[in-house]
Order: C-alpha cells, then sequence, then structure tokens
C-alpha cells in the first residue's frame, strides 16, 4: 500500500527566531513530509530563515491566521496534513504518533491537547480563558474535545478539502473544532507536550482581544448552527417580558373595565409579536442550515476517507506513543 502524501502547514507571523528550529524538528519527525511555510506579512526575516531551513516558503498578504489557514488547505494537495504554530511551543516528536492514531482509527482529526508545567509556555489566564470557550463549545456542539484552542492538528484530506475556512484571526481554531462536530467527524485527541518560545521569539497572542474575538465567533457560530435555540431564546425573553407587563394591565382592565396605561399595553403587544418573529426566523433559518449541514456533509462524503497503510508509522521510535 502507497504510503501518505505528507504536508505539513506552518502560519508565521514574525518568527524569524523560533522557524529555523520548527522547520528541521518536523524535517527530522517526518523525513518524507513536504514542508510549508507561510509568512504573513512578517517584518523580519521570517521567509528567508524558512528558506534556507529547506521549507517551500509563500507569502499571504491578507493579515491574520484565518487568512493563511484557507490559503494553505486551497494550496497544498496532500493525503495527510500537519498544522502547527510556527512558534516552537509544540512537539515535533509527537507527529508521527498523531499520524499512526489517525491512520489507525481511521479519523479526520487528531488535535494535540497541550501538556506543559512551564507557566510560561502556557499562562493561567490562557489556561482560564481556554477553559470557559472550549466549555461552551462542548456545551453546545458536543463534548468530544477538550483543548479546542490548540494550534496543533493533524487531518485528513477530506476534512481539509470540505473546511469552508471562514474565520479571519486566531478564532480558526474554534472554526476548526465547529466543523468537525457539526459534521460528526470521527476525531480524537493526543495530549503533546506545550514549551516556553525560544529565547527572543514574542508571543502575537493578546489574552483580552483575541478571546473576545474568539466569543464572538462562538456566537456567530451559535447564530449560524443553532439557529432555532438561538432565536427561540431570544424570543422566550421577549415573551415573557411583554407578559410580565401585560399582567397589571389585564388585572386592572378586569378591575375597572378600563386600560389607563396604554403605552404600556401597547409596549407588550410589540413584545410579544417580536417574540413571535424571533421563534418563526428561528424554525426557517433551522430548515435552512439543516440543508446547509446535508450539503456539506455530501461534499466531505465525496472525498476518500484516509485508507493508508500505517506501518509507515510503526517504528521504535514512537511505539508506545499514546
Amino acid at each position: 500500500m502507497a504510503e501518505p502524501r505528507i504536508a505539513v502547514l506552518i502560519p508565521c507571523y514574525n518568527e524569524e527566531v523560533a522557524i529555523p528550529g520548527v522547520v528541521a524538528a518536523f524535517r527530522a519527525a517526518l523525513p518524507t513530509a513536504a514542508i510549508h511555510v507561510y509568512d504573513n506579512n512578517s517584518r523580519d526575516g521570517t521567509a528567508a530563515a524558512a528558506r534556507a531551513a529547506g521549507a517551500e516558503v509563500r507569502r499571504e498578504p491578507q493579515q491574520g491566521k484565518g487568512h493563511v489557514v484557507r490559503r494553505m488547505l486551497a494550496d497544498v494537495e496532500a493525503d495527510l496534513y500537519v498544522l502547527v504554530d510556527g512558534d516552537g511551543t509544540y512537539d515535533a516528536a509527537a507527529a508521527p504518533g498523531m499520524i499512526r492514531r489517525l491512520l489507525e482509527d481511521k479519523l479526520d482529526l487528531v488535535t494535540g491537547t497541550r501538556v506543559t508545567e512551564e507557566k510560561a509556555a502556557y499562562r493561567p489566564g490562557h489556561v482560564l480563558g481556554n477553559l470557559l470557550l472550549t466549555g461552551m463549545v462542548r456545551l453546545i456542539f458536543g463534548n468530544r474535545i477538550s483543548d479546542m484552542l490548540s494550534g496543533y492538528r493533524v487531518f485528513s484530506r477530506r476534512f481539509a478539502k470540505s473546511f469552508p475556512a471562514l474565520a479571519e484571526g486566531f478564532e480558526t481554531e474554534t472554526e476548526f473544532t465547529v466543523h468537525a462536530l457539526e459534521l460528526r467527524m470521527p476525531v480524537d485527541e493526543v495530549p503533546t507536550t506545550y514549551s516556553a518560545r525560544p529565547p527572543g521569539s514574542t508571543s502575537k497572542l493578546n489574552t483580552w482581544r483575541d478571546g473576545f474575538r474568539i466569543l464572538n465567533a462562538i456566537l456567530l457560530l451559535v447564530r449560524r448552527e443553532r439557529p432555532l435555540p438561538f432565536f427561540g431564546l431570544i424570543g422566550l425573553a421577549l415573551a415573557m417580558t411583554g407578559l410580565g407587563l401585560a399582567v397589571p394591565v389585564v388585572q386592572t382592565f378586569l378591575d375597572t373595565g378600563l386600560v389607563p396605561r396604554l403605552p404600556t399595553a401597547v409596549l407588550s403587544m410589540g413584545l410579544v409579536l417580536l417574540a413571535s418573529l424571533s421563534l418563526a426566523c428561528g424554525l426557517i433559518l433551522d430548515t435552512v442550515t439543516r440543508g446547509r449541514l446535508e450539503a456539506r456533509r455530501m461534499a466531505y462524503l465525496a472525498i476518500p476517507a484516509p485508507d493508508f497503510a500505517h506501518e509507515h508509522f510503526s517504528n521504535d521510535s514512537f511505539r508506545n506513543f499514546p
């Protein structure tokens, strides 16, 4: 059975210090893989350093990780894809084990969950934010993931070529997860070592700004993928407020036959009408969403499942990898 074509995809922005080590590490871990570095308007020597290390370098002028991911998945043809950040924080030696897990269990996505004891590598604020955001997605879309924001993933060709890639920035990680959960894809996670950046390298992640962007992305995905609960809850809130305002008005009318609080009565009626309209929008959009989901599922199924011999990834160096 033929060996799969593997592509290592590395999005980069100002990673001149870290990228040579990342390319070298993945070259050692996956000797037959094609390593692609996409430079996202770096102001330092990232592109030259990656090229000197032996990677194929391309440029994506639209700023943001989401734009780079969309470009990479459109450009690169492979059977299996390894996506990893170019900051040197992820363990390249874990990649063969992640690929082996994907092939053995015929999965479409394997996420490298971050394990570290270095506080400098995984700051408490980032840990808390990841727990909260991941918890929201688990509650809404399914309890099958534990580290939604990991930047280390292995996925099949049919995942890559059916992924819409609509995000612009770091929220693309959320989009990866929701895409897999919504299409009921077979997924798994593998614990991987997470380390601090090399000296001289600085993080591009802003805890509050990017955290709010990811939260906003989750809310937009809920509206898009779960329209009936989303608009149903809005309708319920409007209906309860309207009925609450109506109670004293109706009570006064039953006692006196008069409606002295006419503005309140009109407001109450308007809120109940808006509640009905919100529910109707949710019902209509739920039908549209189901049609979109079926179309995405058919596009996913049109691409052959991964079917390669995993003996290529069974040597002594990672036979005992979890």
